[in-house]
């Protein structure tokens, strides 16, 4: 038995993407250590170990643990699917049917909804792509279904008010981290010498025929800037493992592409490891969205590689658009290669630009999550700079 509220907590755990641990992370300690969490996770020993004694709280596996889960559903206070895009259509690249996520997610809510009786949120999800009639069918049927929705971006509020869903707009949950907080400590000290540029790149783009496209114009601006200045490229992926063709094996096969270039290769197990590699860069260069708001929150100026609408979106809201390019659609080398040589000349300006917005979305991120505080039933944590 259990004297703390009890909340199910839902995301996509223990798959080693740090965008989605530190999502973890960032709900639990935003949220405090009042109530007792049950976690889902596709390895339960990484995320206890990830968590440590911080918190109370039960681990679910995702793949295994279905009828434990619809038990801790019955006996729960509050359901709360935390951050990430949880209402969405799967790429080609997952090699899984394009709804078998709405499909689960569908099933548990409808279950803690009508079976349980719980109250159900979705706290800074994003919701989207969706690009079939099926899809939108489904997502009408979730989102109705659920007490609470508040959605990461503009993109996200849009579709659900076409779903007539009421969903209040706030921002990704990461952006109410504090620069210390993220790095774990103070950040790690720049040394002269080439401009160090960290590099994500993420296999599962939206249009998977123009990886190879892609991939063959980012190497030859590479190479071309790399003439004309020294640089030093730092891998910065966010999934090594779990999947064929994660960020870790993509970085590795390109770096290949630039015999002429260094290449430092990272392999960061956590968050804070990978936020002191984007601290120690002066720009970032990513297709992935936690890399580009971790980037911002430690203002380092970020060059977006839109392989979703979800980066698209973030692109707009930190004011990236002429630092952006649709990585989904054909393009010449030089409309990636002058934009990023613009941003390069004028890295100390994109900084001013980036602080800015983001202290903005951070103000949209902490009122929602007391909102979110205040749903649950829960005080307002002591927040430390290190936990």
């Amino acid at each position: 038995m259990h004297d703390r509220p009890r909340v199910v907590f839902l995301g996509t755990h223990g798959q080693y993407n740090l965008g989605d641990e530190l999502l973890l992370e960032t709900f639990l300690h935003q949220l405090g250590p009042d109530p007792h969490y049950v976690i889902n996770t596709y390895d339960k020993a990484f995320t206890a170990a990830q968590l440590g004694g911080r918190y109370s709280y039960d681990l679910v596996d995702t793949g295994g643990d279905r009828v434990k889960l619809l038990g801790h559903l019955l006996r729960a206070d509050r359901v709360v699917f935390g951050g990430g895009s949880i209402v969405k259509e799967l790429y080609s690249t997952t090699g899984r049917n394009r709804y078998a996520t709405l499909m689960m997610i569908l099933a548990i809510v409808t279950f803690a909804r009508w079976v349980a009786r719980r109250p159900v949120a979705m706290l800074n999800v994003g919701v989207g792509p969706i690009t079939t009639s099926m899809g939108r069918r489904l997502a009408r049927l979730i989102l109705r279904q659920v007490d609470l929705v508040t959605v990461r971006d503009p993109g996200s509020w849009e579709l659900c008010r076409s779903l007539g869903v009421d969903a209040r707009l706030a921002a990704d949950a990461v952006f109410s981290a504090e620069p210390q907080w993220l790095l774990g400590g103070p950040p790690p000290r720049r040394h002269p010498g080439p401009l160090r540029i960290g590099l994500n790149l993420n296999y599962d783009i939206a249009n998977p025929a123009n990886w190879d496209h892609f991939t063959g114009r980012l190497a030859e601006a590479l190479c071309r800037i790399g003439t004309t200045r020294p640089i030093e490229i730092h891998s910065l992926p966010m999934q090594c493992g779990f999947k064929d063709h994660d960020d870790a094996d993509v970085l590795g096969v390109f770096a290949r592409r630039l015999p002429e270039i260094g290449f430092i290769h990272h392999r960061p197990t956590t968050h804070r490891e990978a936020a002191q590699v984007i601290a120690s860069c002066d720009l970032v260069l990513s297709e992935r969205l936690h890399a580009l708001i971790m980037a911002s929150i430690l203002a380092v100026p970020a060059f977006a590689l839109a392989y979703d609408v979800k980066v698209t979106e973030l692109s707009s809201l930190l004011g990236l658009d002429d630092h952006t390019v649709d990585i989904n659609q054909p393009f010449s080398v030089a409309e990636l290669e002058a934009p990023l040589r613009h941003l390069i000349d004028h890295l100390d300006e994109a900084r001013g630009r980036l602080a800015s917005a983001t202290d903005r979305i951070r103000f949209q991120a902490d009122r929602s999550f007391a909102a979110a505080r205040r749903w649950l039933g829960v005080r307002s944590p002591k927040l430390h700079k290190n936990i």
